[in-house]
């Protein structure tokens, strides 16, 4: 019997569940499809939008993760995210007190800083288990018609991406990976990588805020699982576009390569919260790009939105190569 590997399930197999299990709620605006990372639903003259996202790579700053990776996604959609609910799965003969309360202390501290209310959840100590697990549900309210989805890029859209590539792998190797990397990289070097949770940080939630206040918006994703690349795809087959990416606009982090040269891993596949990709109207990117980087956020126009039929590419100065795809998240190879 085969068996799936780590990481998202394939994109081919979710779509076939979500279309035969799809639900039947006129209220229900959007629901699960590829791409798609929160529900919306009809509250009268405003949206309620709704994710879920379990943390299960990083064992550090698991709580303050949870609250910003579901933040994100409720961003995404142009709304404001309110109200936030905790399941903690804690490992048996593993969970001290200290440890529950350390984390509902990140899970405290990072929805103060955003404006949000913990507003309640589930906590076990679960068999079979050998660390934490925090799995997040996101609520959010966004007015009718300030909506933004991850379906809605037009051929002809610039693709902004915030920060550079691939801001959570980098924190995330660095926490995880510390011992194995000492003898390779200098302590003070891996306590500024691990320290990318913070500096550029993980959370969108200020980059779609400003984005949308600039106007021409038209999609937004971030990209998670399977790096900008899994992001770029998402988005594309979401608004049923084609792609065109510009190799040497890509921003990649100087300290991520070195890390992910370190593991033999491809940055383009690796986790990358932290970055907010944004489909908009040429007309508006000089202003998205010009009020992004006048807040410390780096901004690059990395490519355009083309029509599906001609696919998605990416152009290098040797000509130009299928945009990659990755089958699993390239950092679930230090995990096996």
């Amino acid at each position: 019997m085969s068996t799936y590997p780590l990481g998202k399930l394939p994109a081919a197999d979710l779509a076939r569940l979500l279309k035969r299990y799809a639900p039947n709620d006129p209220r229900l605006v959007i629901g699960g499809a590829v791409g798609e990372d929160a529900a919306v639903i009809e509250m009268g003259d405003r949206y309620l939008v709704a994710t879920t996202d379990p943390i299960t790579f990083a064992t550090n700053e698991i709580g303050w993760y949870a609250v910003n990776i579901n933040a994100n996604d409720i961003a995404c959609a142009g709304a404001t995210p309110r109200w936030f609910l905790a399941t903690l799965l804690l490992p048996e003969n593993k969970s001290t007190p200290e440890l529950v309360e350390r984390i509902f202390e990140q899970i405290s501290s990072a929805c103060a800083e955003l404006g949000i209310t913990l507003a309640g959840g589930h906590t076990e100590i679960t068999y079979g288990l050998d660390r934490p697990i925090v799995i997040g549900q996101m609520l959010g309210e966004v007015p009718r018609e300030k909506l933004v989805t991850n379906r809605g890029a037009r051929v002809g859209d610039d693709l902004i991406l915030t920060k550079g590539i691939a801001v959570e792998a980098t924190a995330i190797i660095a926490r995880e990976k510390r011992l194995q990397l000492l003898s390779h990289f200098d302590e003070n070097s891996l306590d500024e990588y691990a320290n990318f949770l913070s500096e550029p940080g993980i959370s969108v939630v200020k980059d779609a805020a400003i984005a949308i206040t600039a106007g021409g918006v038209h999609a937004m994703h971030d990209p998670t699982e399977g790096g900008v690349a899994t992001g770029l795809h998402e988005m594309a087959q979401a608004s049923q576009v084609g792609l065109e990416i510009f190799e040497e606009k890509l921003p990649y982090l100087p300290e991520t390569v070195a890390l992910c040269q370190h593991f033999k891993l491809n940055p383009l596949g690796v986790i990358a919260s932290g970055s907010l990709l944004i489909a908009a109207d040429p007309s508006a990117t000089l202003q998205i790009v010009a009020d992004l980087e006048r807040a410390g956020i780096n901004t690059s126009v990395i490519g355009r939105v083309q029509p599906a039929e001609q696919g998605y590419w990416l152009v290098e100065p040797n000509g130009r190569h299928p945009l990659p795809t990755f089958a699993r998240d390239e950092i679930t190879r230090l995990f096996e």
